[in-house]
């Protein structure tokens, strides 16, 4: 067979190769006019091309593969995860946090509406998990091992001397039952801080430390809610305005991606107070919250310092970061 060489090439006006008498695979396609010189033979960049864009669609294909959860039920369980964490998140946030297309997307918030773990609104999916306040009493044996827990890791947050405030709430009256252990050391293995000074609005709380000789406690007053067993109301305001604090323990709710939330309007205006005379917020929480919209909103996730709950959350604990709160998970 004859190999065309360098020497009997002849370049045509129209810019295409263009061969002597000899005869050769290449010349029944130099219509084409894609043809690459290699070494004294001539290879058909056709072919190349071809082969290369082979490979770079199985690349492709790879990279897609890789990008996928390995199951559709493992996506999904993600979403609702998220949802919930954020109260709402739109179809391309979604999509661009899994990783996948936005018709994908938009199937499984289908399908999982469909199972009532969520509900599909334009463009966006949003958690359905609303609140309904129960009187203080009800609330008392709700999660109540997790509340434990809560309440241990936050009494770690207080030493000796501390200025406190303990808003209402079954969490925080947990927290007050331990640091009110009469002439106790340790309680639960945790050390019992001493001569601490509590502000509260809660009746619960101020029962809870009437009998403790290392604790100085003090009761605002004001308006009586029977369903937090509270005060609240201009007067409770005014007098939390006259007090400096270290730290506020505030209870919630509800907490999603528009903030922390409470049932009622003004015991949401007495913790933002408490809030505004505190240097630190804390805000302990148990995981059956997360996601809930309750009716009155207390804050910005961001205006407090430290969240406290009962397990361990990787989308609460983005958003946390986000929004430069520091994570804990009670043990």
């Amino acid at each position: 067979m004859h190999v065309a060489t360098r020497r009997e090439v002849i370049f045509a006006p129209t810019g295409r190769f263009h061969y002597p008498s000899h005869d050769c695979a290449c010349r029944r396609r130099r219509h084409q006019g894609r043809y690459r010189f290699n070494s004294s033979t001539f290879e058909c960049m056709e072919e190349s091309r071809v082969k290369s864009d082979r490979s770079a669609g199985a690349a492709r294909a790879d990279d897609a593969v890789e990008k996928q959860p390995e199951f559709a039920d493992e996506r999904r369980q993600r979403i609702v995860g998220i949802v919930q964490a954020r109260g709402r998140v739109r179809v391309r946030d979604l999509a661009t946090l899994l990783g996948v297309t936005e018709p994908t997307v938009r199937k499984d918030i289908t399908d999982l509406a469909s199972a009532r773990l969520l509900k599909r609104v334009h463009g966006a999916a949003v958690a359905i998990t609303p609140s309904t306040e129960l009187d203080i009493s009800e609330r008392v044996g709700t999660n109540a091992a997790a509340k434990a827990a809560i309440a241990r890791a936050c009494l770690e947050e207080i030493v000796d001397g501390d200025a406190v405030f303990f808003d209402s709430g079954t969490t925080v009256s947990a927290l007050a039952g331990l640091l009110g252990s009469s002439g106790q050391d340790r309680v639960d293995g945790v050390r019992v801080p001493q001569n601490v000074n509590v502000l509260t609005n809660s009746i619960d709380v101020a029962r809870s430390l009437a009998n403790s000789p290392t604790v100085r406690h003090t009761v605002v007053g004001g308006q009586y809610r029977t369903a937090g067993g509270s005060f609240v109301g201009p007067l409770a305001i005014s007098a939390l305005q006259q007090f400096t604090l270290n730290t506020a323990f505030i209870g919630v709710s509800g907490l999603n991606e528009v903030g922390l939330t409470v049932a009622d309007l003004s015991e949401a205006q007495v913790k933002r107070t408490a809030m505004e005379q505190a240097r630190r917020v804390i805000v302990p929480m148990d995981n059956s919250k997360v996601g809930v919209s309750d009716f009155a909103i207390v804050c910005a996730l961001s205006n407090v310092d430290v969240l406290i709950t009962d397990q361990s959350n990787p989308e609460l604990e983005q958003l946390c970061a986000e929004n430069d709160v520091r994570f804990v998970v009670a043990k």
